[in-house]
C-alpha cells in the first residue's frame, strides 16, 4: 500500500448536544462537529436534535463552512430496524456531510436509505486492525474511526496498510471508557439501562468495596483512600501536548469525546486544539510558543486527571486508572453572548433611564451589554472574562444586571434567566462568559 503523505491539515472534530453548542463549536474552531439526533445515538441522556434542530445546525454550520456528522452508533435490535429504515430516509433529506455507525446492518439499511451520506464507521465497532480497515474499504467506507485501545505505532502501521484514500479518526481528548471501546455491560447488569443503545448510567464512575464470600457487610478497600475506591474509574484523554506525533502517525481526524458537555467545555477544548493543530501545522517552533498557553486553557473546562490512554503504551506515568472520580474545575460558565447591544438599546424601562442617567454624569463609565441566558451565579461587582473566538480572554467588570421586566437586580442566582448584563469591556455574539472555579 502507497504511505500517506504526512503533516495534512488534519480536521477538528467536535461535539454538540445542542444547537446553542453547536454554534459554539462552529465559531470557536471547528471543521466538522458530530451530534445526535432523537433516536439511535449512544447518548440518550444528551439533549440531542431534533429534525427541525438538525435543520437548522446543519445549515448553520455549512454557512460557515464546517461539516456535520450525525451518530447512529448503537447495536440495534430487530426491533429497531424499521424505525432506523424511516430514520435514516429521514437524515437524506437533511443532508449531513457523513454518518457514524457501528452495527453492520444498520449500515446496511443507510446504504439502502440515504446512499448518498457518506457513512464512518464508530469506535463503538472495535477497529483494532488494518484487515478491518480493508474489510470496510472494500463496502464503500471511506473513514474508519480507530478503537481507543491502540497505540500511536499501531495507527501508524494501519496507516501504511491501508489506501490512500482511507480515513483514520481518532480521539484526542475527553472521556475514557473502562471497557472495550465503549462495549460496557456494568450499567445493563446494575440499572437495566444499556449502554450499547444509548442509555449509561456511568457506573464505572461509582464507589466500589471488596467483600469477601464469608464476611458479607465487611468491606474491604482495594487501596487507601479516604473518599473511597475507584477500581473502575478512568482518567480522561488529553493529547495536547502531542499533536505532532498524532499527525506524524497519519490521523485524519482528531475527535473530541463530549456530547453531553457544557458551551464552556466545548468552546475551550475546540479553541484550545485549534491554536495547537494550527500551530503545529505552522512549524514545531510555532507549536511550542503557544503550547503553554494551550496547557493553561485546557484546564478552565471540567476535567478529571488527564492521561494519554493507550497512544504510548502502559507506563506508570499514563495509566488510565486512578484513585477518585472528583472532577476538577477551574472556570464557571455564565452563558453565551445572543446579542451585544449599546444601553440605549435597551428595552424602554426605568432601570434603563437609570443606568443612562449614571452613564451621563460620569459614575457607570463606558458600558457594554451581553444580552444572555445564565447559566450559574454571578454578581454585580465581580470581576469575570469575557473568551473570544480568536483566543483572547478580556477580563471585564459586571456593572448591573437588567431583568426581562426592565429592573435592576444586584445577582443572577436562576439558571436560564433571560438578562442584559452590562459591562466594562465590549463584547460581541458568540463570545462565552465565565469567571474563576471557587476554591
Amino acid at each position: 500500500m502507497e504511505k500517506k503523505e504526512m503533516g495534512r491539515r488534519p480536521e477538528l472534530l467536535v461535539p454538540a448536544s445542542s444547537l446553542e453548542v453547536l454554534k459554539t463549536a462552529v465559531m470557536f474552531g471547528a471543521d466538522a462537529v458530530y451530534i445526535g439526533g432523537e433516536a439511535f445515538s449512544l447518548r440518550a441522556k444528551a439533549k440531542n436534535f431534533s429534525p427541525e434542530e438538525m435543520k437548522e445546525g446543519i445549515e448553520f454550520a455549512h454557512a460557515h463552512g464546517v461539516a456535520v456528522h450525525v451518530t447512529a452508533n448503537i447495536l440495534a435490535h430487530n426491533y429497531d430496524l424499521d424505525q432506523a429504515a424511516a430514520y435514516f430516509k429521514e437524515l437524506g433529506d437533511l443532508g449531513p456531510d457523513a454518518l457514524i455507525i457501528a452495527d453492520p446492518g444498520m449500515v446496511m439499511l443507510a446504504k439502502e436509505h440515504c446512499p448518498h451520506i457518506p457513512i464512518h464507521i464508530s469506535t463503538q465497532a472495535n477497529n483494532t486492525n488494518y484487515m478491518t480497515y480493508r474489510f470496510w474499504y472494500d463496502q464503500g467506507i471511506r473513514r474508519v474511526v480507530s478503537a481507543r485501545e491502540l497505540s500511536l505505532r499501531e495507527i501508524k502501521e494501519i496507516r501504511e496498510q491501508i489506501p490512500e484514500d482511507m480515513e483514520i479518526e481518532g480521539f484526542i481528548h475527553g472521556a475514557m471508557c473502562i471497557s472495550y471501546s465503549g462495549r460496557c455491560l456494568l450499567s445493563n447488569y446494575f440499572t437495566g439501562r444499556d449502554a450499547n443503545r444509548g442509555a449509561c448510567t456511568h457506573p464505572c464512575r461509582w464507589k466500589y468495596a471488596l467483600m469477601e464470600e464469608s464476611r458479607e457487610g465487611e468491606y474491604l478497600p482495594v487501596f487507601e483512600n479516604e473518599r473511597g475506591t475507584y477500581i473502575f474509574n478512568s482518567k480522561d484523554l488529553c493529547m495536547i501536548e502531542h499533536i505532532p506525533e498524532m499527525m506524524d502517525a497519519g490521523i485524519d481526524s482528531f475527535k473530541i469525546e463530549g456530547r453531553m458537555k457544557t458551551a464552556l467545555y466545548v468552546a475551550t477544548v475546540a479553541r484550545t486544539y485549534r491554536k495547537a493543530i494550527d500551530g503545529a501545522l505552522e512549524s514545531q517552533e510555532a507549536y511550542e510558543q503557544i503550547l503553554p498557553w494551550c496547557q493553561k486553557q485546557i484546564s478552565q473546562c471540567t476535567y478529571r486527571q488527564f492521561t494519554t490512554g493507550f497512544y504510548f503504551g502502559k507506563t506508570d506515568e499514563n495509566t488510565q486508572i486512578y484513585e477518585n472520580n472528583t472532577y476538577e474545575r477551574e472556570a464557571v460558565y455564565l452563558g453565551i453572548v445572543e446579542d451585544a447591544l449599546s444601553l440605549s438599546r435597551l428595552p424602554e424601562s426605568e432601570a434603563k433611564e437609570a443606568l443612562l442617567g449614571r452613564q451621563a454624569e460620569g459614575s457607570l463609565g463606558e458600558a457594554h451589554v451581553a444580552a444572555i441566558t445564565q447559566r450559574n451565579k454571578f454578581s454585580v461587582g465581580e470581576n469575570i472574562e469575557i473568551m473570544k473566538p480568536d483566543g483572547r480572554d478580556v477580563s471585564c467588570k459586571v456593572l448591573a444586571f437588567v431583568n426581562e421586566e426592565g429592573k435592576l437586580q444586584e445577582s443572577a442566582p436562576h439558571a436560564k434567566q433571560q438578562l442584559f448584563v452590562v459591562l466594562s469591556e465590549p463584547v460581541a455574539v458568540y463570545d462565552l462568559l465565565r469567571k474563576p472555579a471557587e476554591a
